[in-house]
């Protein structure tokens, strides 16, 4: 795997983050299937991932889960930035495996906010960090092939098919399963001349 699987990381202070929750939170057990985070719910907590992995997934009007993140061991999960200030979740965020978490309530976050300059500076850099990743996959959704996007997502995090089933990446990678196969069956097609 390469580092910042998810790109916002370059650009948080990781180990304030992190220091945060080792230090002020909890370690919490998640079995595989379970909720982090609801949607239409507020996200109790902010974490840092000892262990697992972990996806995020909104439901179209069909009902078909559609992935939209995807968090490692070494990275944060939360509904950020709208956790801190009580807003209802539009995600919902799952264990894909066992997870091991340390988590620290958002609420008291929230609320030391308002009295620390330097959290809320903290936040407001996070925050803008999240949203420049976002608006990037966005963006490359337009101007990237899928082939380009597998391809990265591959790069990143070599063994993303030994943690994520194959219909999660195809999701995340908004491609249909069949074309995902597909993808991989000419890498390893090239990989192999």
């Amino acid at each position: 795997m390469t580092s910042n699987f998810n790109t916002y990381y370059e650009n948080i202070d990781s180990d304030f983050w992190r220091n945060l929750c080792v230090e002020k939170g909890v370690l919490r057990q998640y079995d595989k299937g379970e909720l982090f985070a609801e949607e239409g719910g507020i996200a109790k907590y902010l974490g840092f991932i000892k262990s697992g992995s972990l996806k995020y997934v909104v439901y179209d009007t069909d009902g078909n889960e559609r992935v939209v993140g995807l968090e490692f061991a070494g990275e944060f999960v939360a509904d950020f930035p709208f956790s801190l200030y009580g807003k209802k979740s539009r995600v919902s965020i799952v264990a894909v495996t066992p997870c091991e978490i340390y988590c620290i309530s958002a609420r008291e976050i929230g609320t030391l906010m308002k009295s620390d300059a330097e959290l809320y500076r903290v936040i407001a850099e996070s925050s803008m960090a999240l949203f420049d990743t976002t608006y990037n996959r966005y963006i490359d959704l337009y101007i990237k092939s899928a082939k380009e996007r597998y391809d990265e997502l591959v790069e990143k995090h070599e063994d993303i098919f030994s943690i994520f089933s194959l219909k999660d990446i195809a999701s995340f990678l908004n491609i249909t399963p069949t074309y995902l196969s597909r993808l991989r069956n000419a890498k390893h097609s090239r990989v192999g001349l």
